[in-house]
């Protein structure tokens, strides 16, 4: 209807309405809600970064005490010899049977790709829970999968190809994590009392890596070693108070990368090799200068790390990472009271040995590894080569066998692989090619499973990004 025939009163109330919400308009700051969103600060949470106040280990839940007492451990990232070969006498299985893989029991998770630890009996995750917006500890018995606890802390973080990533270090006593965005938590290994926590981002103003944190914690003796980045490069803890007993300067700024701390000896000297982004770096492990930087290289800089160094009995380190960054190797020497570091060889993806994720294994003077996807005609397979010169190709797994990033390592004389898709392969470890034993699917529906493996007693614990499994493989 044409406004000029409506009845005056209603016009001059329409007009009276307008010009409310003119003056409404003009009062009112449209942008009163909006958070500006400033560069280092969100680190992909979800808030505002190191600005939160996170309350580390204010969280638990105690579920039951009841789990059988074993005897073996899988107590941190690559097992107890850092090397992923596990020196367990139990006989394990060398093909799955008829009836498939003996399936123990299984637990829901957030997304993720943190691996489990184990010890004498019980299993510990890292897991984030969107529901609740928290970090959790999980505590489940190895042998029924029942939840004894859990121990955590609210922290906002938004999901990036998963949340939690990294695996606990596990002693008699303690345990000790690493959170999404580099939050230390450690508890009592059994009631999961909470002892200490450190904000790492916080206290040293450093930048969570892209995916969020991918460093296992070090738990070395007494000692928790982190490599912080930030205003310090690494820094050592007392394991049962948290208090700072070391701190290694950081004057080039180096950054956190997602790569592990590897303890290495090597003419008499421990040391601790990392490698961070900006370089490579060996601090002393031991003696009155504990925390002084030994030795680093520049040579190897790259954006994203992910697998660890391999420290190799004659002094080489070998070094990988994906998205292009191929590999290096560098030679260790004795010099004079220190040390000196130099690069052997470097290689493309596509030429030599490389690793996106997985840090390669080192067995009877050889290596094994995954090829990125950027590895060339070889991507997704795996390769074993020799150190020396990573381009000469002993063999490989051929066409029909890729494997994604999935998880790898070695126990009774054979090699357990678990391809990112959940199926679990059982290989002979050979200088002359590729041996399949047998292969069996235990994820059904397999997606990324990217975790590091674990094996105490005869029982492996593996995972995809939702669901962790434990399996009998006890002969």
């Amino acid at each position: 209807m044409d406004q000029n025939r409506l009845p005056k009163a209603v016009t001059y109330l329409l007009a009276g309405l307008s010009a409310i919400f003119f003056f409404w308009w003009l009062l009112t700051d449209p942008t009163r809600d909006f958070r500006q969103s400033l560069p280092g600060l969100d680190n992909r949470g979800g808030g505002s970064g190191a600005n939160d106040s996170v309350k580390i280990g204010s969280l638990f839940d105690f579920y039951a005490n009841d789990f059988t007492p074993l005897s073996e451990t899988w107590p941190r990232f690559r097992g107890a010899g850092f090397d992923n070969i596990s020196t367990s006498p139990v006989p394990l299985i060398d093909k799955f049977g008829s009836k498939g893989a003996d399936i123990l029991w299984s637990a829901e998770l957030g997304e993720g790709h943190s691996g489990a630890a184990i010890y004498k009996g019980l299993a510990y995750v890292l897991d984030y829970d969107e529901k609740e917006q928290g970090d959790f500890l999980r505590c489940f018995s190895l042998v029924s999968g029942k939840e004894q606890w859990r121990r955590g802390y609210k922290v906002h973080v938004k999901r990036n190809h998963g949340m939690s990533r990294t695996v606990p270090a596990v002693t008699d006593s303690f345990i000790v994590t690493i959170g999404p965005r580099c939050h230390v938590m450690c508890v009592e290994r059994l009631t999961g009392n909470f002892r200490w926590g450190i904000d790492v981002e916080k206290e040293y103003k450093s930048e969570i890596p892209l995916w969020y944190t991918g460093q296992c914690p070090l738990v070395d003796g007494n000692t928790v070693v982190i490599a912080t980045g930030g205003t310090a490069l690494m820094i050592g803890v007392d394991l049962s108070t948290g208090r700072k007993i070391w701190e290694t300067p950081n004057p080039k700024s180096w950054k956190m990368s997602h790569s592990s701390i590897m303890p290495f000896t090597f003419e008499g000297r421990k040391m601790y090799v990392y490698s961070a982004v900006g370089g490579m770096v060996g601090i002393a492990a031991e003696g009155p200068d504990t925390g002084k930087i030994l030795w680093e290289t520049n040579a190897w800089n790259k954006t994203v790390v992910a697998p660890s160094p391999v420290c190799l009995p004659d002094g080489k380190i070998f070094i990988t990472a994906g998205y292009g960054a191929g590999s290096m190797v560098f030679q260790l020497k004795k010099d004079g009271e220190g040390f000196s570091v130099s690069q052997v060889a470097e290689y493309k993806p596509s030429e030599g040995l490389a690793s996106e994720q997985q840090t390669p294994l080192f067995w009877n003077g050889h290596l094994f590894g995954i090829l990125p996807k950027d590895g060339g005609s070889l991507r997704n397979q795996l390769i074993c080569v020799h150190p020396s010169d990573t381009r000469k190709i002993v063999w490989s797994s051929g066409p029909e066998k890729r494997f994604g990033l999935g998880p790898y390592f070695m126990a009774d004389n054979k090699i357990f692989l678990f391809n990112e898709e959940g199926t679990l392969y059982i290989l002979k470890p050979s200088l002359k090619g590729y041996i399949e034993s047998d292969a069996v699917k235990v994820i059904p529906e397999g997606q990324d499973a990217w975790a590091p493996l674990a094996l105490a007693d005869g029982y492996l614990v593996l995972r995809d990004s939702k669901k962790m499994v434990c399996i009998n493989i006890r002969k």
